[in-house]
């Protein structure tokens, strides 16, 4: 196999073209529990943010008032989810992810992990090491892209 050759720069439009591809991936990996796109990109952000008030998850997960209001309905009612009053404002309703919220995202993170261990046996040793010489940088770019 031919050594991998650090590129001497970023080339952004097949970076991104990569992570399309590979979030396409991780997305439609098989789960035990089928749930919609939206349903688990809520609990996602729940996982790291909760609580969140409705309308900070309404703009991060870019959809209307009323659909979120709907999901977090049916999340609520699912278990997954509830709604307490704000501490700080009792006018206003927090959305916490519940520890069975918290068990739907830990299994399927320990699924993908799963999975990915599967893909990563087929890399060189130099792409695995590429790829974990990339982590840190990654990571600053969804620090990055949480300011948004």
């Amino acid at each position: 196999m031919k050594p991998i050759q650090p590129p001497s720069e970023l080339n952004v439009n097949d970076f991104t073209l990569v992570f399309e591809d590979l979030t396409r991936i991780i997305i439609r990996l098989p789960s035990t529990q089928k749930l919609s796109f939206t349903t688990l990109s809520v609990l996602h952000t729940l996982s790291r943010k909760s609580p969140m008030r409705l309308t900070e998850l309404t703009a991060h997960e870019q959809v209307t008032q009323s659909g979120m209001t709907q999901l977090v309905t049916r999340l609520e009612r699912d278990g997954l989810v509830e709604r307490r009053p704000d501490p700080k404002d009792g006018r206003v309703v927090q959305v916490h992810l519940t520890e069975q919220g918290a068990a739907v995202i830990h299994s399927r993170r320990k699924e993908r992990i799963a999975r990915m261990m599967k893909f990563a046996e087929g890399l060189a040793p130099e792409e695995m090491q590429a790829i974990a010489s990339a982590i840190p940088a990654l990571r600053r770019l969804v620090e990055l892209g949480d300011q948004v």
